[in-house]
């Protein structure tokens, strides 16, 4: 299935000169979004996955249906402040600042393998904040998938020597 011609660009949003990728016209088309689902949880049962992690909020929405299929659970990544248990945070750059991501301390355990998700790999920095999330709890980043890679941001180099699944390049 051609899944980019489920994707709508929006031209400039949510700025001048930004092709913005909006995945909400996959989503709402239920071929379209199991079939993206479908090639993530294919590509996770040979990873052998414990655990899918995703930051908020679209890493939710691919990761909470991968992870009903694979029979495994799924641990959100959130900005601080917005998980109610302890945390351990990592802050990471932005263009013009930095940012940072929490975990619940207890989410991961030793061990297990993770497998991470979102929409969008673009500059890496909020999956790279991520991995050092996992690693640090003593789990086993053991693959990334997106829907997305704009491979003119270069997000992949930040991604070296981890295992990378994209569905659509641009």
């Amino acid at each position: 299935m051609d899944l980019k011609q489920y994707v709508t660009i929006v031209e400039n949003w949510p700025k001048e000169g930004i092709k913005f990728k909006d995945i909400t016209t996959l989503m709402d088309n239920g071929d379209a979004y199991r079939y993206a689902t479908d090639q993530i949880v294919e590509y996770a049962k040979e990873k052998e996955i414990d655990l899918v992690v995703g930051p908020e909020a679209r890493g939710f929405i691919i990761g909470c249906p991968v992870a009903y299929a694979l029979g495994v659970g799924f641990a959100p990544v959130r900005k601080p402040g917005k998980l109610p248990r302890e945390t351990i945070q990592k802050e990471y750059g932005l263009e013009y600042g930095k940012d940072a991501l929490t975990i619940h301390k207890d989410a991961i355990k030793p061990g297990q393998r993770v497998l991470i998700t979102d929409d969008l790999l673009a500059t890496g920095g909020t999956i790279e904040a991520t991995i050092k999330l996992v690693e640090e709890l003593g789990g086993i980043v053991a693959g990334a998938a997106f829907l997305i890679e704009l491979t003119y941001l270069d997000g992949r180099d930040k991604l070296e020597g981890y295992d990378v699944l994209t569905l659509m390049q641009y």
